[in-house]
């Protein structure tokens, strides 16, 4: 928080200028309160950029009133910056909150938070006038993000405004001391939004829909930023009726319970988790899987983690309490769509697989995921940041000259939106492969635009030209546009998030990504700051026979590592005689002819090649499985690494991965235990990188390593190959408050177009 105070001390009036997230979360009624503490006058309101507030009254309480205001801020809230400057009191005689007045500013936006502890008890109290009433919230929770429709933040700026609050709500709202003064959100049973249940039954509808869920049923469920299809989480033939109806085939779901010691009973749950399962965010958190648990088996397949969310909504608590068992809560949508968010359009997109649908009126401004973490090294590592952490703003370390839109990828999208050193990054959208996703961008991009008034001149997009993002980019009509490569954007990403503008060794893991060469890029060692990249090691390239269908079938991977040495072919014996002939013939054709068979250094591919290998997988029947199968199987096994080569080039280094594959395929021959080649290709990985990155270090001086790409999603992986580097005494940044995938590719472009822009004006 940065605190700019008056060149005179404070006398007898004051005026303040709060910005950060102070809207949305009962601070103008902290302030009301805090001000009555100290016998102050004066007023309060909400602007389109800050909060601003007069008081005057003795010096002392002023002092005391500016102290308490930074440290007792309501839990939602978060001052960024505190500006102010003595003035001549007005003679006021009371502290009032002023109607909000829209000045062209703009400012963070709270994200939805779960319901309170307050709000919580009174749900489940028969003597509270709120008993049951599945939309409580107050000051301090509930729905905000996804009902603002523009700033200031009131109620006729809200999806609530179609609720006119009864007179008991109104008394609430206007009684200072309330836990509803001035809660724009608030409502009860006889005002607010209604919940019904279709096709319609003689039963309440929460009692009729936990009856539904009880019988295996599929229901849709209405939520705070779109649909949760929900089913019996004990039930296998229910949870295998939502995989064949939603063609998700073995993708893991994630599952819902009321309290931690429910989780507790699902998976193991260290002080971390703890932490991260119980907090206002309420992300889903992957546990490692208890044996013998109530789950169905098809919630997770094959693997040793399942995904694990509390409870977060008045809903979700009262049905859980009524089925007194796991839920599963996956996103309401069709393979590849983004989540559905109004009725009708739900209804007609999960005709075909849902049973029931539990709907509300209350619309929703704001299409919402899930958030997804997991902890590695007692830290949390982001899959997937939306629900709870969106839309609050990242500062950039440099500022830009000129607000900006950084479009981001091709998968796992988010875009950027930056105005100085702000940058407003947005919830999942999604992976950019259909129509439907296209204009849910779209979308969203004309909210934030209007939320925080904000008119972009430049974009920022990926170097790969036939992305539907760099579609998107040019189809904006700015006046200029900036294309950053895939993998410096995943490093810039991580070094914005610290604050960082030094030169470092940056190393970026994932699948794909368009290289400077034209070739498939993803094991990349890097010399570079924001503004610029020097590629200075890699994995060895081999062909993918078929292109991105290597990325489906890691057979094809695989083939691909043994045409850099034919000879080799006894170690993969048993992944060959698992593919019929005349499919691989077409693969080596394809190579031999190069059509089709890009140039690939991807560790995707490796991970998927080692698995095809170890005859884990032939075929990913999602993104990343052979890979998470993998870490599954390794567990925390000790294991000691095989060998994986550095191979010096003209001008940089390379990691030669075949000597490794054909270490795995022997030993697997040898009947070795898959799972200890699993552990030990994690640690070959680990050392092969760690040795590289300090050769690197070394030579060009430098002492901090950044870790970035989709592969460090991989708790395994992140922690062996940090663990290394730190005891060499290296500094390791590693992404915390973005993910490592693709979901932070957007705040890397625009991190590095803010630092080339930048320099242009100062060289």
């Amino acid at each position: 928080m940065t605190i700019v105070a008056t060149r005179h001390p404070l006398r007898e009036g004051a005026r303040l200028s709060v910005r950060g997230v102070v809207q949305g979360v009962g601070f103008r009624p902290f302030v009301h309160r805090l001000a009555n503490r100290y016998h102050l006058a004066g007023w309060v309101r909400n602007a389109s950029g800050d909060v601003q507030i007069h008081v005057e009254g003795r010096p002392v309480d002023l002092a005391k009133f500016l102290q308490h205001l930074s440290t007792d801020a309501p839990p939602l809230a978060r001052i960024d910056e505190l500006h102010s400057e003595a003035c001549a009191p007005a003679n006021l005689t009371a502290f009032t909150i002023l109607e909000s007045r829209s000045d062209g500013g703009r400012q963070p936006v709270s994200p939805d938070v779960a319901l309170c502890a307050a709000c919580e008890r009174e749900l489940f109290d028969g003597s509270n006038r709120r008993h049951r009433f599945p939309f409580i919230t107050c000051t301090d929770c509930g729905p905000r993000f996804t009902v603002i429709e523009s700033m200031p933040y009131d109620r006729e700026r809200t999806s609530m405004r179609a609720f006119t609050q009864c007179d008991a709500c109104q008394r609430e709202y206007r009684t200072p001391g309330d836990r509803r003064y001035h809660s724009e959100t608030n409502s009860c049973p006889v005002c607010g939004p209604k919940l019904w249940l279709e096709p319609a039954t003689n039963r309440p509808p929460l009692e009729a829909t936990a009856q539904l869920l009880l019988e295996g049923k599929i229901v849709a469920i209405r939520g705070l930023g779109g649909f949760h299809l929900a089913v019996d989480a004990t039930n296998d033939r229910a949870v295998a009726r939502l995989r064949a109806r939603k063609e998700r085939e073995a993708k893991p779901f994630a599952v819902m319970v009321r309290t931690l010691a429910e989780a507790q009973a699902l998976g193991t749950v260290g002080d971390v988790e703890a932490a991260l399962l119980s907090s206002r965010e309420r992300p889903i958190v992957l546990l490692r899987k208890r044996p013998g648990s109530v789950l169905a088996d098809w919630v997770a397949p094959a693997l040793d983690t399942v995904g694990v969310m509390l409870a977060y909504t008045p809903v979700q608590h009262l049905l859980l309490d009524l089925v007194r068992r796991p839920l599963v809560m996956t996103s309401g949508n069709r393979s590849d769509e983004p989540i559905a968010i109004g009725n009708d359009d739900a209804k007609a997109q999960l005709a075909m697989i849902a049973d029931s649908f539990l709907l509300h009126d209350r619309e929703i401004v704001a299409r919402y995921d899930d958030s997804v973490v997991r902890v590695a090294g007692a830290a949390p590592i982001f899959l997937r940041r939306a629900r709870g952490y969106a839309p609050l703003p990242l500062r950039l370390p440099i500022a830009s000259p000129k607000p900006l839109i950084a479009v981001g990828p091709h998968l796992k999208n988010t875009f950027t939106l930056v105005h100085g050193t702000e940058a407003y990054i947005s919830q999942h959208v999604g992976d950019l492969e259909n129509l439907e996703t296209l204009e849910a961008w779209q979308t969203a991009f004309a909210a934030y635009r209007t939320l925080f008034r904000l008119e972009p001149e430049v974009a920022v997009r990926d170097l790969h030209p036939g992305y539907m993002s760099t579609r998107i980019a040019g189809d904006l009509g700015l006046e200029r546009i900036i294309p950053v490569q895939h993998h410096h954007a995943h490093v810039a990403a991580v070094l914005a998030e610290h604050g960082i503008r030094q030169r470092v060794i940056g190393i970026s893991f994932d699948g794909t990504g368009y290289g400077d060469d034209g070739n498939v890029w993803g094991a990349e060692f890097f010399e570079a700051d924001l503004a610029s990249y020097r590629r200075v090691g890699q994995l060895r390239y081999a062909r993918m026979p078929g292109g991105d269908l290597a990325a489906r079938e890691p057979w094809r991977a695989a083939l691909g590592y043994l045409a850099l040495d034919p000879d080799a072919a006894h170690a993969f014996g048993a992944m060959l005689d698992a593919v019929h002939y005349n499919v691989r013939n077409v693969a080596v054709q394809q190579m031999a002819r190069r059509l089709n068979a890009p140039l690939a250094s991807s560790m995707g591919r490796l991970f998927d090649a080692a698995g095809a290998v170890l005859g884990v997988s032939l075929a990913n029947q999602f993104e990343g499985q052979t890979a998470m199968q993998l870490e599954s199987l390794a567990g925390s096994r000790r294991a000691q690494p095989l060998p994986f080569p550095m191979i010096r080039t003209c001008d940089s280094w390379m990691l030669d991965p075949l000597p490794l594959l054909i270490a795995l395929g022997e030993l697997r021959n040898g009947g070795a235990d898959v799972a200890d080649l699993a552990a030990r290709f994690h640690e070959s990985v680990a050392a092969g990188a760690d040795q590289l990155a300090a050769q690197l270090a070394a030579g060009a001086g430098l002492t901090t390593i950044v870790l970035s790409g989709g592969c460090f999603q991989n708790a395994r992986l992140a922690v062996s190959l940090k663990a290394r580097l730190e005891a060499r005494g290296l500094r390791v940044l590693i992404p915390r408050q973005l993910s490592p995938n693709d979901g932070a590719v957007s705040f890397g472009q625009a991190a590095v177009a803010a630092a080339r822009l930048s320099r242009e004006i100062t060289p």
